[in-house]
């Protein structure tokens, strides 16, 4: 299956020379800008793509074309892409080069418009037969409904005008694959090695790979970007893959190191552990002497023993028998053992191959979610530790790293869960949602090379035992380069928060992104630094590696979001869509709306900014169209945008597979 689409998409059959044939018209605008307006009157409207990834990078062609502002070729390209949030969405910078080693020769680009408008043709009549067939079929569908379904489809085909199968919302198209390069060399060529032999995303083991890094450094490397502004390296990592994807036997092939080291750890310190547990016991047992002593001889100096005793106690006291070392959490993770095991430890991880965890956050063993100590100990805020024994001690700078894969419904209950937006917990994972090999993987694949599986278990135990050894956590500068970097990504996600912007329905999430950024940076850093100086600054090319695995966590953010439905642009769009579908009060549908009456739909919207993302959302997903008006030489307020609705949502809802 194509890694371009969500799991939660369903496939649908393409032809490749469909996909070649798409790629070669973007190959050949970039490499023959002067050949954008003859290939636009080719195809004509953009959605006669088939790749949501594509109509996305055409219309920025066409638009970059238009505008005349500044030259089309792929690096300016990736820069438009970027700016409006989509670079992610389409793959990558790497992706634009993909499509110029696609195109045979850039004089056949006419060409290859045509074979992508002819199929974009017959997918238009395909559709349309197949859901006026689908209603002639159903009994209960009223006759008329179907008759003038079939007039409309008729209209609609004569007219020329090419409409796709909308996208259903809860699902998202084009989601980016993980950028393994942007990975140092070691971990990115044991990701790919052990996705090709386990046959699934790189994805996942590329996020689990974060997951390893953040236990070894969380809590006990923090990045300082300016003075002023401090990260912790700990990171909530979570891949969502559906039953069946292996997700075990990547779990034990990214995190098998850690839980080496851990063993050995343990058993290194056992003679410590006994040698001070014997000794406090000793302690402990001259002190009961000394009290037996003062029960059976009362006539005793009672000053100069009570004297003796409190030496003895105080001896006793001073006598720490170091706990069991720890890097993992296991078995029962409820939020009380978190709390307990950060006040005895204060940097563990939580990994796991399922969900469990997850069901403890929810409250599904208790009456209601416990969220704080996963919100505390995210930020490395100060935490509140009940111990046995001793008396509720507070625990500075706690950093828990989470590393699970849960299948996809986990993330709906986590979403449904009270607080869980409100409290942000949602806004501290990073979420990544790759689609499943299941029924396109290899029988027989090669097996993870000894060289490669060496180097990342040596790197990897090295790493884990240079920062646990640490007696208190260290700060990893950034140089000035990397601050200005920062500075500019700081910039552009500060745009991208505004109402009518990218990531404005998840201001909670994308406001802690630049700190992930950090985070990522320097868990890069130290991994690229194994056996070098991993205490020297943060290089701003490691900050613009960490921005491109971010970008690839936006775009899933944003999948997730809507698949859980936890941002309100996404139950307004639900709520525009169910009202798109209700005719007028003459019976016809609405074919064009404006944002204003979007507005007065529903009580739920109080102004048009209300309604722009949901509309944005509708876009997305292929429901609406975008016309936008003509350019005007008088001043004044520009002409409100109309949208065309999708002829899909004339249907009788009951007789519409799509919605």
């Amino acid at each position: 299956m194509s890694t371009e689409y969500a799991a939660v998409i369903p496939f649908r059959p393409e032809p490749s020379e469909v996909k070649a044939a798409e790629q070669a018209v973007i190959g050949a605008a970039l490499l023959d800008p002067a050949q954008i307006p003859a290939l636009a009157a080719q195809l004509g409207d953009p959605g006669v793509f088939y790749h949501l990834a594509h109509e996305t990078v055409w219309r920025a062609i066409t638009r970059m074309a238009a505008s005349g502002e500044r030259p089309v070729d792929p690096m300016l390209l990736a820069e438009v892409l970027r700016g409006q949030g989509d670079l992610g969405r389409i793959g990558g910078p790497g992706y634009l080069h993909t499509c110029i080693q696609a195109t045979p020769t850039a004089a056949n680009g006419e060409y290859y418009a045509e074979i992508v408008r002819v199929a974009a043709e017959r997918r238009r009549i395909n559709t349309a037969t197949s859901r006026l067939a689908h209603m002639a079929g159903d009994d209960q569908t009223d006759l008329d409904a179907v008759r003038t379904a079939a007039l409309a489809a008729l209209a609609d085909l004569a007219s020329g005008e090419t409409w796709l199968d909308p996208v259903p919302l809860g699902s998202h198209g084009a989601l980016p694959t993980f950028p393994v390069k942007a990975l140092p060399g070691w971990v990115g060529a044991y990701v790919e090695a052990v996705a090709e032999f386990t046959q699934t995303p790189a994805d996942m083991a590329a996020t689990m790979s974060l997951a390893a890094l953040s236990t070894a450094a969380g809590g006990r490397v923090n990045v300082e970007i300016r003075p002023g502004w401090r990260e912790q390296s700990n990171l909530y990592l979570v891949c969502a893959m559906p039953p069946a994807s292996r997700k075990s036997d990547v779990f034990a092939f990214m995190t098998g190191p850690v839980y080496r080291i851990e063993d050995e750890l343990r058993a290194e310190a056992r003679a410590r552990i006994i040698e001070a547990e014997t000794a406090k016991e000793t302690a402990l047992a001259e002190v009961e002497a000394l009290m037996a002593k003062a029960r059976k001889n009362p006539d005793l100096d009672r000053a100069h023993l009570v004297a003796e005793i409190s030496g003895a106690r105080m001896l006793a006291d001073e006598i720490v028998v170091p706990p069991s070392p720890r890097l993992t959490l296991s078995g029962d993770i409820t939020p009380e053992t978190v709390t307990h095991q950060l006040g005895v430890h204060r940097c563990l991880a939580a990994l796991s191959p399922e969900g469990d965890l997850f069901d403890s956050i929810v409250g599904r063993y208790s009456s209601k979610p416990n969220l704080g100590v996963f919100l505390q100990a995210h930020k490395g805020e100060r935490l509140q530790a009940d111990r046995i024994t001793r008396e509720q001690p507070t625990v500075d700078k706690p950093a828990l790293t989470i590393g699970v894969t849960p299948q996809p419904a986990v993330l709906q209950e986590l979403g449904a869960a009270p607080g869980a937006r409100d409290r942000g917990l949602l806004a501290r994972f990073l979420y990544s949602l790759p689609p499943s090999n299941l029924g396109y993987r290899k029988i027989r694949t090669t097996p993870v090379p000894e060289p490669v599986a060496t180097t990342y278990d040596v790197r990897l135990s090295a790493l884990l035992r240079a920062l646990t050894a640490l007696d208190e956590p260290i700060v990893v500068t950034m140089t000035e380069a990397a601050d200005l970097a920062v500075e500019k990504l700081q910039e552009k996600f500060e745009v991208q928060l505004r109402p009518d912007e990218p990531l404005a329905h998840i201001k909670d999430w994308a406001g802690k992104l630049v700190g992930h950024i950090a985070r990522i940076a320097v868990l890069l850093h130290l991994a690229d630094q194994v056996g070098g100086d991993w205490r020297a600054p943060v290089e701003a090319g490691t900050v613009d590696r960490a921005a491109e695995i971010a970008e690839y966590y936006t775009a899933h953010t944003l999948a997730v979001f809507d698949l859980i439905a936890a941002d309100p642009a996404t139950e307004d769009a639900h709520a525009l869509l169910q009202w798109l579908q209700r005719p007028k009060k003459d019976g016809t549908h609405r074919t064009h709306i404006k944002a204003h009456d979007a507005v007065a739909s529903s009580r739920r919207f109080k102004k048009v900014v209300d309604v722009e993302p949901a509309l944005a959302l509708l876009e997305q997903h292929g429901w609406l169209r975008t016309d936008q008006p003509p350019a005007s030489s008088q001043r004044g307020r520009p002409q409100a945008v109309t949208y065309r609705v999708h002829p899909a949502l004339s249907t009788p809802a009951d007789a519409n597979p799509l919605t």
